[in-house]
């Protein structure tokens, strides 16, 4: 039987590590991924995360098939507010130069908030406990947001009644999706746009995420998001939609 909860997950501070990027300044990820988002769920009820070298965590391997579902709270246009800290690393192992001092420019999320939707099979025991823990705010480890200095907590534990979405008429995503079109010469806007009713106001943000990892090569799988307030149209289906019976239907995409 599966149950859909839902979490507030808040932070002063994330710091989520772009693998691709290196001096001068380690860059950040805007958006909460499904990794990240499983890391901190892992430490929640206690399984243990990078151990050894070349061998996924134990968090991954338990939970990489729970359906998960993010939306930004607190944003502007789906952004975060960002800031650049510089620090030295003098622990001695960090640096091969003569002293030992490694100076780290690293790009910052300032208050970060994302509401976080699991689909949870409550007769598997691992998902029954962690439901448990997000319910009565306890955790085994303390979670953090990229880093260990910028610890996470949690509110505003919510349930719902739900069912799956069949798109047959416009229509508008809570929570961020998987954008499966190609982007043909940096034209957003005009590939979106058959896609969605000009209405008032309106923003698209995207991001390439991981949602995965490669299990052979131990690197990020990712895929392609977008969040957005316009109003799509009914050809566009990426499938995965459920609809929540709150006090006004809303729908999100869990992946």
């Amino acid at each position: 039987m599966q149950k859909l909860i839902s979490i507030d997950i808040k932070a002063d501070f994330g710091m989520l590590k772009k693998p691709d990027t290196n001096e001068p300044v380690y860059l950040t990820f805007n958006m909460l991924h499904k990794p990240a988002l499983l890391g901190i769920l892992g430490a929640i009820i206690g399984l243990e995360g990078f151990k050894e070298k070349g061998k996924l965590p134990e968090y991954y391997k338990e939970l990489k098939d729970l359906q998960i579902g993010i939306q930004p709270l607190n944003h502007e246009n789906g952004n975060y507010q960002k800031t650049i800290i510089q620090y030295n690393n003098t622990t001695g192992t960090a640096s091969k130069e003569l002293g030992g001092n490694l100076i780290v420019t690293e790009q910052t999320l300032i208050a970060p908030a994302f509401r976080c939707y699991l689909l949870l099979d409550i007769e598997n025991e691992l998902r029954q406990k962690l439901d448990k823990n997000l319910k009565n705010g306890y955790a085994e480890y303390l979670p953090y947001l990229g880093k260990n200095e910028f610890s996470v907590w949690w509110e505003n534990y919510e349930e719902y009644k739900y069912s799956p979405f069949e798109v047959t008429e416009k229509f508008k995503i809570k929570s961020i999706f998987i954008k499966e079109e190609t982007i043909k010469d940096g034209k957003l806007v005009q590939l979106f746009m058959p896609f969605m009713d000009v209405t008032g106001d309106t923003f698209s943000y995207f991001e390439r995420l991981p949602v995965g990892y490669n299990e052979d090569l131990l690197q990020y799988s990712y895929e392609d998001f977008a969040f957005t307030d316009w109003t799509l149209r009914q050809t566009y289906n990426t499938g995965n939609y459920l609809l929540l019976e709150v006090n006004t239907d809303e729908i999100i995409q869990v992946f």
